[in-house]
């Protein structure tokens, strides 16, 4: 476990000076970006040496995973929901997590307005945009995005504050332009409730890029933790 932790910390280190001069080159400072570590499969005990680092902002991805973790977590640091998210799910996030980064439909948006009206709160949310068109991933279509930006814009408990996406695995960057574009068009709808502020893309092998086309949030786990080890499934 030492060994583990001297590497999330070099590992830390490495990545908030990546950052740092992905900001610049971009015309922004450091400050402007914000570092997610991504949690999944990782053990408390690797996720708190990360915030010890100065990571103030954790991802999960899996309500169950989440629930099972959170209070062994260091106290204070917020938590966003950036996983597929079940309706069913719902009601176990509104509360507790800071933001949900991944409202793909209208259905989903409904019972979050539901769940935080009955807790009477406003939850955050971002719209995840399938930006790649690909069948394996979540999201709206780009065109669609307008239209659920309107639906929600009438749920008085939800309020979105921007975008996130999974572009394609490929090093051509038309997929994170394409984003930045639209990111800066919705920006320019004015709808009750929605404060575009946010662009969430970029991730362990693509933050440099993202960053570099307007993202200012990205979600990092393996680069940071290691490369995740997945428990055997049984029979």
């Amino acid at each position: 476990m030492e060994n583990n932790l001297r590497q999330v910390q070099e590992n830390y280190a490495k990545i908030q000076e990546n950052i740092a001069q992905a900001a610049l080159l971009s015309g922004r400072t450091p400050e402007e970006i914000t570092f997610m570590a991504v949690t999944k499969t990782v053990p408390p005990e690797l996720v708190n040496c990360a915030i010890d680092c100065g990571i103030r902002l954790l991802g999960e991805n899996r309500v169950q995973e989440y629930q099972s973790k959170k209070d062994a977590y260091r106290s204070g640091v917020p938590v966003d929901f950036i996983g597929t998210l079940q309706t069913n799910k719902v009601k176990y996030l509104i509360g507790n997590i800071r933001m949900i980064q991944s409202v793909n439909k209208f259905s989903l948006a409904q019972e979050i307005e539901r769940c935080a009206g009955k807790q009477n709160l406003i939850q955050k949310i971002l719209l995840e945009v399938n930006i790649g068109g690909e069948d394996s991933k979540s999201g709206i279509p780009p065109e669609q995005l307008p239209t659920l930006l309107e639906q929600i814009s009438e749920m008085p408990h939800l309020q979105v504050c921007g975008l996130m996406t999974i572009p394609p695995p490929t090093q051509d960057t038309r997929f994170l332009e394409a984003m930045q574009e639209l990111f800066l068009r919705m920006k320019e709808l004015h709808f009750p409730n929605v404060e575009m502020n946010i662009l969430s893309m970029g991730m362990s092998d693509d933050y440099v890029q993202a960053i570099q086309h307007g993202a200012n949030l990205v979600r990092i786990g393996s680069a940071l933790f290691g490369a995740r080890t997945y428990p055997l499934s049984h029979a």
